[in-house]
This record gives structure tokens, C-alpha cells and sequence, in this order.
């Protein structure tokens, strides 16, 4: 399975290796990576970005800390795999779903 990038904007080679373009699915905002899950599961590895720009109302759009929170509480998946990393540059936003993500997994793998 390939790893997933949520970003609004970026492209997988402004964030990584340009050799790395090919190991990636992109899905552009909350609701893609929701459906993009429900459909092909839970792949080994997942970029978050947190801004993800408007939505089509023109206000602010489900963010990345949105989508981590709905792998953790809302998905019913197995995250005790997966890896992840946050690629947005604000330390605050990106400690957030750093932290929900890390202690949730650490939690799963106490079980």
C-alpha cells in the first residue's frame, strides 16, 4: 500500500525526496483522506499537513488535527503501525496531532 499525503497545496517533492513522488498517494483535504481510508484502509504511512485551506462555502476547511482525531476516534482502525509524520511548519498545530497520535499509539500498544 502506498503512503498518503494530506496537503492542500504542497507537493510530495516540496517535502521530500523528489525519488519519493512515486510512494505516495495525495488527497487534497479532510474529507478525501476520509474516503480515501474507507476505501483502501490504512496505509503504513501518513504526512499531515494541519492548514488545509477553505472549503467550497469559503470558510475555514477541516484540518489535518481534524483528520488525525477521526483516525483515533472515529475510524475503529488498528493505528498501532503506523507511522507518521507532520509536515506543517506551526509548532503548535503540528504538536497537536503529533501528541494525539503518539500517545494514542503508545496507549494501544500498552493494551
Amino acid at each position: 500500500m502506498k503512503k498518503l499525503f494530506l496537503d492542500d497545496l504542497r507537493t510530495v517533492d516540496m517535502v521530500y525526496d523528489y525519488s519519493q513522488i512515486s510512494e505516495f498517494e495525495v488527497v487534497r483535504s479532510y474529507d478525501e483522506f476520509v474516503a480515501y481510508i474507507q476505501k483502501n484502509g490504512l496505509p503504513y504511512f501518513i504526512s499531515f499537513d494541519n492548514d488545509l485551506g477553505l472549503d467550497e462555502n469559503g470558510k475555514v476547511a477541516e484540518d489535518g488535527y481534524a483528520a488525525a482525531k477521526w483516525l483515533v476516534y472515529e475510524s475503529g482502525l488498528d493505528l498501532r503501525e503506523l507511522q507518521f509524520k507532520v509536515h506543517f511548519a506551526n509548532p503548535v498545530a503540528a504538536e497537536q496531532i503529533r501528541g494525539l497520535l503518539s500517545n494514542y499509539i503508545q496507549f494501544l500498544k500498552q493494551k
